[in-house]
């Protein structure tokens, strides 16, 4: 794929070079940014429409304001590809997301210009208040600008964060990217209140030219003119929620109209009062007909074709876990009325894009909002329905209080359907569900499984769907199936009970999620080199089947648990079952094979499970390691009996 002609932009590095430019040049630069956008994405794959959207704003915000001084916090992340062109990471960007590459959002060990980290939505006015705040404690030159969009203006914390931010003064700025769209299109009355807003009033109208002539009058004549400009815009309006909130909104501004944006931000730059709100609005996919063109606007992207936009489509292969949940899903609300499904601001994500085509009355995305999804499906539970609360692992530690106090202390029937369990590939740590088994495990009242493949997830969807005493969680990885039969029709699996899936006699290998196909390949291998073992699908991390760990721990050598999740998990309640039961007592031989302790980088997901050594490579060497070298020796001598027998 051959690169655009870019020689306005090979010219800027980094946003000093940007600022040596005349106004009339940057729209060339502009252009030439969205497609050197286009080209590596084109590459990679990644999130594509939301950076294109922002071309000309990123453009804009940097040719204005100080940076790296002054401290620029996008919310998100997935509009930030046109800024790390900006700031000194071309030549970096075509591996974007792939493994030793650049990440997909900010990051602080990346750039001094990603002052902080992102990925979750709705952080970015609490962290720019925070720099505001503390260079006005300090006594330092700098503002604090946040970028956030329509859809994650959905969160409770941005309000929490614009309650506060009279604080900072005119040191905060927060630009509002309203595009009428983020992953999903956006819901609630926020969003009914933005276009409300949009289609009120004239783009840069009354106020702009008030604010524009009071610049030019005596001071006198200047205060009076301020409160002309207060009165007009109340007049256009009614005043708006965010100068209830205390800021100066400025606004709507056409995003993509260099010649508006510009003198709007020197305004605001040099504004006695503050903090202030810029609402603009852009147009996501913007100056790529594909994009424009699709329902989506391109958020996410494979590797696609520059010309025609085609996508690079991935093998066919078994259904993913996504597409096997929503179905059978759809299957229990067919024969279930009382079965109804909550997302949060990620139908398609998490399927039930599908569910909601089926059951419109029965589906309800409530925005960027995890905590209020869980209360909100806590509530049905306790009037009877039996809500499905689909939200990724990592979103659903947002609302951990939520499923502490509200689901388990009170013992309701929630179901949490956690998709994208274990790493997640391209997106890093900020995506990667590690912490599900360890927050939800440690909880009373909760029934945790994880399914080792596609069929047993069918079975879960099932169990979940019949659980009436409490509530039950049910978390499968992101990505295809294995490719098992799937069963005609789902069984109701009894609560705690593992299954064995093969039987040894020296090494027990106890597997909980989708690691039981490496768990398999390595007992293969263990066989092969004279050591018998036995590998157990325990389905469940909470409750723990007991009578059969307690089989597998006291028949043979060494017994090892495997995991797609962090230290705290399986593993630890293993250990506890051993310990309480007093296993530990005569010798035994256990290993927990977990994540390693650290937030690993991006790559495809095979070979970060191989760096943490979830592979049937590192089963066999956790196998022997345990054993030592003494175990040669007995194999040499042929097969032995086990340890406790």
């Amino acid at each position: 794929m051959s690169n655009p002609s870019t020689p306005l932009l090979d010219t800027v590095k980094i946003p000093a070079d940007l600022r040596k430019l005349q106004p009339d040049q940057l729209r060339q630069l502009a252009d030439e940014l969205r497609a050197e956008t286009i080209a590596a994405v084109g590459v990679t794959g990644g999130h594509l429409g939301s950076g294109l959207g922002v071309v000309e704003l990123t453009t804009a915000i940097h040719y204005v304001f100080d940076t790296p001084n002054d401290k620029l916090v996008w919310d998100v992340g997935h509009q930030c590809y046109p800024h790390k062109i900006l700031t000194g990471r071309r030549d970096r960007i075509r591996p974007l997301r792939q493994g030793g590459g650049l990440s997909g959002f900010t990051k602080r060990a990346e750039s001094e210009y990603d002052p902080f980290g992102a990925a979750h939505s709705s952080t970015s006015i609490s962290a720019a208040l925070g720099f505001a705040v503390a260079n006005k404690m300090q006594d330092k030159p700098g503002k604090g600008i946040a970028v956030i969009g329509d859809g994650a203006m959905s969160a409770g914390m941005a309000y929490e964060a614009m309650n506060n931010a009279r604080e900072a003064g005119n040191r905060l700025v927060v630009i509002l990217n309203d595009n009428d769209m983020s992953i999903a299109p956006p819901v609630g009355g926020l969003s009914a209140y933005l276009a409300r807003l949009v289609s009120s009033r004239e783009f840069l109208g009354l106020r702009d030219m008030a604010k524009k002539l009071a610049r030019k009058l005596p001071r006198p004549l200047h205060k009076a003119a301020k409160k002309t400009d207060e009165f007009a815009r109340g007049m256009a309006t009614g005043g708006t929620l965010f100068e209830e909130l205390g800021f100066y909104y400025v606004g709507p501004i056409d995003g993509h109209n260099l010649e508006h944006l510009i003198p709007v931000l020197e305004n605001v730059r040099d504004a006695a009062e503050g903090p202030c709100l810029i609402h603009v609005v852009t147009q996501k996919g913007k100056g790529y007909g594909p994009a424009e063109a699709a329902a989506d606007k391109y958020h996410g992207v494979q590797k696609f074709d520059v010309i025609t936009g085609t996508q690079a489509k991935a093998p066919p292969g078994p259904p993913s876990y996504t597409n096997v949940f929503a179905q059978a899903l759809i299957a229990e609300a067919q024969r279930d009325p009382r079965v109804c499904a909550i997302t949060a601001a990620m139908p398609s994500g998490t399927g039930l894009d599908k569910f909601e085509l089926a059951f419109p009355d029965r589906t309800f995305d409530v925005g960027i909002a995890e905590q209020h999804a869980v209360t909100f499906a806590a509530g049905l539970a306790a009037q009877g329905m039996r809500p499905f609360c689909a939200i990724y692992s990592t979103f659903l530690q947002r609302a951990y209080d939520q499923v502490v106090h509200d689901v388990a202390i009170q013992n309701l029937p929630v179901r949490f359907a956690i998709d994208r369990a274990g790493l997640v590939g391209a997106d890093g740590s900020t995506h990667a569900g590690s912490f599900d088994v360890t927050y939800l495990a440690s909880l009373p009242n909760f029934v945790v499984m994880a399914a080792a493949d596609e069929a047993e997830l069918t079975h879960m969807v099932h169990t979940c769907a019949v659980h009436d005493s409490g509530p039950i969680a049910v978390r499968y990885p992101r990505g295809n199936g294995t490719g098992v039969a799937m069963p005609k029709v789902p069984e109701a699996l009894e609560i705690g009970k593992g299954r064995v899936v093969r039987e040894g006699r020296q090494v027990a290998i106890l597997s909980l999620g989708t690691r039981l196909e490496e768990a398999m390949k390595a007992a293969d291998t263990l066989e092969a080199k004279g050591l018998s073992a036995s590998v157990v699908d325990l389905r469940f991390a909470k409750p723990l089947d007991e009578a059969l760990i307690r089989r597998m721990l006291t028949t043979h050598e060494v017994a090892v648990t495997i995991e797609e999740g962090s230290i705290g998990g399986l593993g630890a309640h293993v250990l506890t079952l051993a310990s309480d039961l007093g296993l530990t007592d005569n010798g035994l031989k256990i290993r927990t094979m977990r994540l390693p302790d650290i937030f690993q980088d991006h790559g495809k997901p095979e070979a970060m499970y191989a760096q943490a050594g979830l592979d049937a490579a590192g089963i066999v060497r956790t196998v022997e390691q345990a054993l030592g070298p003494a175990s040669a020796v007995r194999r040499a001598a042929g097969p032995c009996r086990a340890l406790h027998d």
